[in-house]
């Protein structure tokens, strides 16, 4: 498992316990990406709605 981003910088990292298991959430965004969080947000939900 890459522990590191790609750019050497850490990652911000999420940590939750669920009962006696925890989740280790490591976030990477992309700088080249074409749509916004918000964008691709939407454009998932629209996807899911869709599939119904």
């Amino acid at each position: 498992m890459n522990n590191t981003a790609t750019n050497n910088t850490p990652c911000p990292t999420v940590r939750k316990q669920i009962g006696k298991t925890t989740y280790i959430v490591r976030v990477h965004f992309s700088e080249t990406a074409k749509e916004t969080m918000e964008d691709k947000i939407k454009r998932m939900l629209r996807e899911e709605v869709r599939r119904m």
